[in-house]
């Protein structure tokens, strides 16, 4: 998990893991970040409420990229353009990658013979 760095640190990490933003808002997003830290760390060995964590957020990244960061994109090319330009430079598209179940399943697989696999019937 990428680490939660100084709330007065507006630049963005080549992780992405720095809130970016204007005004008081990088403070309040470090103590919602790491909060999250630390719910993680705390669920830690019980995947079934760190997968309902991991769906919770990605329904948030999806609800703000629908809505307000939607909403708050610059009407004018140029401006748009800048913006575009300025997030290929800072890490591209915050994205939340989905690993596909059978995916998963597959890789399981390949860690030990398929008899001594549990969820192989």
């Amino acid at each position: 998990m990428n680490e939660i760095h100084d709330p007065t640190d507006t630049a963005l990490s080549s992780e992405g893991s720095e809130p970016v933003c204007a005004g008081d808002t990088p403070s309040e997003q470090w103590v919602l970040l790491t909060a999250l830290e630390q719910l993680a760390t705390r669920l830690e060995g019980e995947p079934e409420a760190l997968l309902e964590l991991l769906r919770n957020l990605e329904q948030t990244h999806r609800s703000i990229q629908d809505g307000p960061f939607r909403n708050s994109l610059p009407a004018d090319r140029n401006a748009l353009f800048r913006l575009l330009s300025e997030m290929e430079k800072s890490g591209g598209w915050p994205y939340i990658p989905r690993l596909q179940l059978r995916t998963f399943m597959d890789l399981l697989q390949l860690d030990r013979p398929a008899d001594d696999h549990p969820l192989v019937a």
